[in-house]
């Protein structure tokens, strides 16, 4: 059931994703100016940073998936892999592309404008510095959460099917 619900998520993430390109693909084309302010925005927000372990997490994806397949070139793969790094990690700047694309769609220059002031104010500053460590605690407290939820959902659901005659 939860594989259902997760990929029912991914499904609609990506019904929005889609649905999203495309009403943008109908808007307005950004100004050069909205994209060069929109990729001060990615740069001085940490936007940009906080994709840094894309590529990293790619590359163990591929790693896994072909060393499952041939566990004997483990050592052989790793190799071609590391050799690989310099030539995917210059890709880092389409990254950053995309994302300033994405603000500047959806930003005007004033806009635009109005959040670089705010993260070159002594706030935004500190928003930025603070931004990893602020998302690991959200994610340790999220998944902690989730636990309590998933049994609380559990302990309602095998409630709910003995009243109706059935042990699971």
């Amino acid at each position: 059931m939860f594989s259902f619900v997760v990929r029912a998520a991914k499904a609609g993430i990506i019904a929005v994703f889609v649905l999203g390109a495309a009403s943008a693909a109908n808007a307005q084309a950004p100004s050069a100016n909205q994209l060069k302010l929109a990729r001060q925005v990615v740069d001085t927000s940490g936007a940009a940073k906080s994709f840094d372990s894309v590529i990293p997490q790619i590359f163990q994806q591929v790693y896994a998936t072909y060393t499952q397949q041939n566990p004997d070139l483990s050592k052989e793969i790793a190799g071609a892999m590391q050799g690989l790094i310099p030539e995917f990690d210059k890709r880092k700047e389409e990254i950053a592309v995309i994302v300033s694309r994405s603000f500047a769609d959806k930003f005007s220059e004033a806009e635009l404008n109005d959040i670089l002031a705010f993260y070159n104010s002594p706030t935004g500053k500190k928003l930025v510095g603070e931004h990893s460590e602020i998302l690991r605690d959200a994610f340790g407290k999220t998944q902690e959460w989730g636990g309590k939820l998933s049994q609380q959902l559990v302990d309602r659901l095998k409630e709910e099917m003995k009243k109706k005659g059935h042990t699971i």
